[in-house]
């Protein structure tokens, strides 16, 4: 079986989720990383042969054949056009870019390239979201009439602690938006198996005065964000993040006129999966995650585990289902529409 060298881009997330994950599949072997401020650490740390202050040097000097770009989101159109250049598979992390002509020129530049292109769209890879896709297809819900998808979390309350950083800046892709709405829209187009007509929604900045370790900083990244979505033929999706709950909690429900599903559970990825008709409502009980024993490791990696096996299939010239660059100028969109990114 053929091993695909990969070269990461990013020292934080590249390192606690691609890394392991590219490992964990099989398929892959992570030969050089690139870091403007961490790449040695990381690599003499997680025994990675190659670390570079860039992508270009990284390209210069290693001969990969996937380029895995787990950056900041202000980067991400850079290392994509560099990679392209290059002639290399691409695995970008989400939010796809700052602005939708950002994402409209990765795509254009994916089709001149022709290699294979995907987006970390990791969580459509779970148990439940899997699960509640085949009820959309089989017609088990009848019409589809709405998606629901509803994240709480209580980490950007005001007394909650983090540090200043480009997450805390909009120009550079920072806030809720971004970081987990992406996700959610994500979700939702693909649950409606087409693309948005038309979006609409806004941005809140409840806490823009924050502090950590005694230091105070302002911020204009939201800490909510919230989107109506129309797909057309009497479909919509309303999908919403807030972090500044009291409490954590995650709803998916797919609502047709037979029956509703819904996922619930204190986070994205703990949740209980039900079927509801007028007359009862029913537990599912799903397949269990061929990936499962490595969330002990990191939540996230069984689903990106996953999301690796079907890269690992497109780069073989098999049948694979991806998130795509089409797919992330669909969320971009939406992004767009409820105002994030550089206007």
């Amino acid at each position: 079986m053929k091993r695909w060298r990969v070269g990461l881009v990013g020292s934080r997330f590249g390192a606690v989720v691609h890394l392991p994950a590219y490992r964990a599949q099989g398929s892959f072997e992570i030969v050089a990383i690139a870091s403007p401020t961490n790449a040695h650490r990381v690599a003499r740390e997680r025994d990675i042969p190659r670390a570079f202050r860039s992508l270009r040097e990284l390209l210069d000097e290693v001969d990969v054949d996937v380029v895995s770009i787990a950056s900041p989101p202000f980067d991400h159109r850079a290392a994509v056009l560099l990679a392209l250049e290059r002639g290399k598979h691409v695995l970008c992390e989400k939010p796809f870019a700052l602005t939708v002509a950002q994402a409209e020129e990765m795509v254009a530049a994916e089709s001149s390239a022709g290699t294979v292109c995907a987006l970390a769209h990791e969580l459509r890879y779970t148990p439940s979201r899997l699960a509640m896709r085949e009820l959309i297809r089989n017609g088990h819900l009848g019409p589809l009439r709405e998606i629901e998808f509803t994240t709480l979390s209580g980490t950007l309350r005001a007394t909650f602690e983090r540090p200043d950083s480009w997450w805390f800046r909009r120009e550079c892709g920072g806030g809720v938006a971004g970081a987990s709405l992406s996700h959610l829209i994500d979700t939702a187009n693909w649950l409606a198996g087409r693309a948005p007509q038309r979006a609409t929604g806004l941005l809140r900045t409840a806490n823009a005065e924050r502090s950590f370790e005694g230091k105070r900083f302002r911020t204009d990244v939201d800490d909510g964000a919230f989107a109506v979505v129309d797909y057309g033929d009497g479909l919509v999706g309303r999908v919403a993040a807030d972090g500044t709950s009291a409490v954590d909690s995650a709803v998916l429900a797919a609502h047709g006129e037979a029956r509703t599903a819904v996922a619930s559970g204190p986070t994205i990825l703990e949740s209980t999966t039900f079927v509801v008709d007028a007359d009862e409502t029913s537990e599912l009980t799903l397949t269990k995650d061929r990936h499962g024993h490595l969330s002990g490791a990191h939540r996230d990696l069984p689903p990106f585990v996953n999301l690796l096996d079907e890269f690992a299939q497109a780069l073989e010239g098999k049948p694979a289902e991806l998130p795509t660059f089409a797919d992330g100028l669909q969320t971009q969109r939406v992004l767009a529409a409820i105002g994030y990114g550089q206007q």
